[in-house]
C-alpha cells in the first residue's frame, strides 16, 4: 500500500512541496509515506480520526488542538491533503540560519502557538481559554484554584492594554526571550 502510493509522488510535485515547506526530497518521500500509512480509507487525504491514530498525539494533552490546528491552517472542514498536511508539518521544522521560510519564521511559529490559545479564534486569550488550555495540559494535577491563581497572574503580566485579554502582540511579548524556534521545531527524518 504505502510503496504503490508513493510512486503517485511526481518529481516535479516533489520539486514544488520543497520550494514551499523547505523540506528535502528525501524529507517529503519519507513524510509521504507516512501519510499514506494514515490514509486508511486509501483516498489521498486524512481526517481527525486518521491523526489520533499518531501515538505522539493521542497521548499529547494538547493534540485535539494540534489535530485541530491542520484543519484550521488549511482551511478544510473534514480531510486534508498531502500539500495541506505539509504546509502545516513546515511550522515545526527547524529555522536554518539564512534560509528562514515563511512558513517556519519566528512570527509564524507564534501565530501558530497563538492559536492553540485562542480557542474561539477571535485574536485574543482570554482567562477562559487560558484556563481551559491549562486544564488541558495538567489535568487534576493542579487545583482548579491554583488554575485560577496561574492564569489570572498571567493575564496581569501580559495584558498591558487593560482589556483583561491577551493580544497577539501581548503574545509576543511575553515570548520575547523565549527560543521559539527551537521549542517548537521537530527534528524531521534526518
Amino acid at each position: 500500500m504505502g510503496n504503490k502510493q508513493s510512486l503517485l509522488l511526481q518529481d516535479e510535485e516533489i520539486a514544488s512541496i520543497q520550494e514551499e515547506t523547505g523540506f528535502s526530497p528525501s524529507q517529503i518521500e519519507r513524510l509521504y509515506s507516512r501519510f499514506t500509512s494514515l490514509d486508511k480509507g486509501d483516498n489521498g487525504t486524512l481526517s481527525r480520526d486518521d491523526f489520533l491514530r499518531i501515538p505522539e498525539l493521542a497521548i499529547n494533552p494538547l493534540g485535539d488542538r494540534i489535530v485541530q490546528a491542520f484543519f484550521t491552517e488549511s482551511n478544510c472542514e473534514d480531510r486534508i491533503n498531502f500539500r495541506q498536511f505539509m504546509r502545516v508539518l513546515a511550522r515545526f521544522r527547524p529555522v536554518k540560519k539564512n534560509r528562514e521560510n515563511k512558513l517556519n519564521s519566528r512570527a509564524d511559529k507564534l501565530r501558530f502557538a497563538f492559536k492553540m490559545y485562542d480557542l474561539d479564534d477571535d485574536e485574543k486569550i482570554t482567562r477562559e481559554e487560558l484556563l481551559a488550555i491549562l486544564h488541558m495540559m495538567v489535568g487534576a494535577n493542579i487545583s482548579n484554584d491554583q488554575l485560577a491563581s496561574i492564569a489570572d497572574r498571567t493575564i496581569m503580566e501580559a495584558d498591558k492594554d487593560g482589556d483583561q485579554c491577551i493580544s497577539f502582540e501581548e503574545f509576543c511579548t511575553i515570548l520575547e526571550r523565549t527560543d521559539v524556534e527551537e521549542k517548537m521545531s521537530i527534528r524531521f527524518l534526518h
